[in-house]
């Protein structure tokens, strides 16, 4: 399949017991009727303007989004409802817990996925790998710890950095620090990937701006067993084009087939 560089979700990654958590209230977000409904028009009907296609090609939202991942982004979840299709479509702004799609603030050209950690307002601070928000700590069920160690910068955040980061980060370090917390403000969200160990996200880039955000992934439409290299290349290899035809049998995950994804919400 052929992947424009735009098309292709790119979350390059870094080097290197809670109580049972709530159910998800569908009042949070759309009911699971809405959401099917919603999807199978853009199934039936979508362009590019309303629903397009991407592909994981990084582990950076593992397990919650696998290398392969092919997935349809909803573009019409944050957009701004009109005086009559405010009523009919179910627009909405980025929550707490949202996976979004959006434009890299390093370099447009890439598109991102991760999950909106914080919107406008928010206190955040990562205390030995915990999640503080708005002074309390979260429980995050779907968070993926590769490592046991503690970094001084990615575990214990806000801190100094010990590795590069981009200017972003380093103007929100500098201008969006409170009491050791980051707070964001109007008009950006800040985002982290839920492989969070291996996650290029805004702790090293700095926060998302509202208008880089694409939309929020519907549904996993195929997964395919495939390697980063295979999946980042804008063109189409003819090594990956034998293997999809020796393999799709074997290497499609067929449980994760029209799989719909739902954020999780985050208080």
């Amino acid at each position: 399949m052929d992947q424009d560089p735009q098309n292709t979700v790119a979350a390059p990654e870094l080097p290197a017991e809670a109580p049972s958590p709530p159910q998800y209230r569908h009042t949070s977000q759309r009911g699971f009727i809405a959401e099917w409904t919603v999807t199978i028009i853009l199934l039936l009907f979508g362009t590019t303007t309303l629903v397009q296609a991407f592909v994981i090609p990084t582990g950076s939202m593992e397990d919650t989004l696998l290398i392969g991942d092919h997935l349809l982004v909803d573009k019409l979840a944050y957009s701004p409802g009109g005086p009559a299709s405010s009523h009919i479509l179910p627009y909405r702004d980025v929550k707490r817990g949202d996976i979004i799609v959006f434009r890299y603030p390093v370099d447009i050209r890439q598109t991102f996925v991760k999950r909106a950690i914080g919107v406008a307002g928010d206190h955040i601070k990562l205390v030995h790998k915990q999640l503080v928000l708005n002074g309390h700590p979260v429980n995050e069920p779907y968070v993926y710890h590769k490592t046991e160690y503690l970094d001084s910068y990615r575990d214990d955040f806000p801190s100094d950095p010990n590795v590069h980061v981009s200017q972003g980060a380093l103007d929100m370090l500098t201008n969006h620090v409170k009491d050791g917390e980051v707070v964001v403000p109007p008009g950006y969200v800040f985002a982290m990937g839920d492989n969070r160990d291996s996650s290029l996200d805004s702790r090293y880039w700095g926060f998302v701006p509202r208008e880089n955000i694409i939309g929020k992934p519907l549904i996993i439409y195929w997964s395919y067993d495939a390697p980063t290299e295979a999946l980042a290349d804008p063109s189409i290899s003819i090594e990956h084009l034998l293997d999809l035809v020796t393999h799709f049998p074997t290497k499609t995950r067929w449980k994760r087939t029209l799989n719909l994804i739902h954020g999780y919400p985050l208080n």
